[in-house]
């Protein structure tokens, strides 16, 4: 997968938005200011992704759900915020442009994908109420799951960094990220049980971005018998080096193999400089120029 990334990334990667989290977060409050409009006036009501309104020529809907922030407007809407921009920021910076394109457009491609897959199976299975399901449930295709998968994939970056749980409670990010990955999953399984397509499609297109974000780390080649192979022959033939001195550290997380033996590093030669990356960033930095 890193290699047609790569590929595509020498093709069409001069088209890549450059902080792209500020634009988002833009959008956002946009759709905040709207959403201080009175109450007569329901303005979200005409940006919800709807592939039934859609249908009837309503194409602005395809793009105009973006506007719907993830969360509700509140008090705490600026520290939300900040802490949106610190987590594209971060990735943008430990992927790269591109890459972090990729997943963030990626994510609201499969979240129309997701909502006409929907609207047809609702037209199958129940012909007669398809456009009332769609127009009753079409909140759920919104940018709250996107903003969701972001910070998993966050997690799945930076496991060990740690942040105050109600501005209290430190907390690592990776737990933080099991717990809402296992309430999306668990959602989604409610959501196909109870054969509510809306959330399980909305849900399941994020997860399924998720997925193909977390193979292009390329942490499944840790468990290939090869790699455990060569991985054990390297330890065993590797000399003693003096106490507090680290053979190998990674230039984007600083792990090294006295914290981490189970890492594998390498040097990155599209880097100029003796740049060396643990195999969870290797195919993922930004490579310095």
């Amino acid at each position: 997968m890193n290699n047609f990334i790569n590929e595509l990334e020498r093709k069409i990667g001069k088209f890549a938005i450059p902080n792209l989290t500020i634009y988002i977060i833009g959008l956002y409050v946009v759709g905040y200011v709207l959403q201080l409009a009175p109450s007569s006036v329901n303005i979200t009501a005409f940006l919800t992704l709807n592939p039934a309104l859609i249908l009837q020529g309503q194409i602005w809907r395809i793009f105009s759900w973006i506007l719907i922030p993830p969360s509700g407007f509140s008090l705490l809407i600026f520290i939300t915020l900040i802490f949106y921009y610190f987590i594209g920021n971060t990735m943008e910076r430990t992927l790269g442009t591109f890459r972090y394109n990729l997943f963030i457009f990626g994510g609201m491609i499969f979240m129309i994908i997701g909502a006409f897959l929907a609207y047809a199976i609702y037209n199958v299975i129940a012909p007669d109420t398809a456009y009332a399901i769609m127009f009753y449930y079409s909140s759920y295709f919104s940018t709250y799951y996107l903003q969701q998968t972001v910070f998993l994939a966050f997690a799945i970056l930076y496991p060990q960094m740690q942040v105050l749980l109600m501005f209290i409670i430190p907390i690592k990010v990776k737990y933080l990220g099991i717990l809402y990955g296992a309430i999306m999953v668990y959602e989604c399984f409610v959501g196909f049980i109870s054969q509510n397509y809306c959330i399980f499609f909305a849900i399941g297109s994020q997860l399924l971005n998720l997925i193909l974000f977390w193979l292009q780390t390329g942490k499944l080649s840790h468990f290939r018998p090869k790699e455990v192979k060569r991985r054990n022959d390297f330890q065993r033939g590797t000399k003693m080096t003096p106490k507090g001195v680290t053979r190998h550290k990674c230039a984007v997380c600083g792990r090294t193999e006295v914290d981490h033996p189970e890492l594998e590093f390498r040097f990155c030669s599209k880097c100029n400089g003796n740049y060396e990356y643990c195999q969870d960033h290797l195919f993922t930095h930004q490579h310095v120029k």
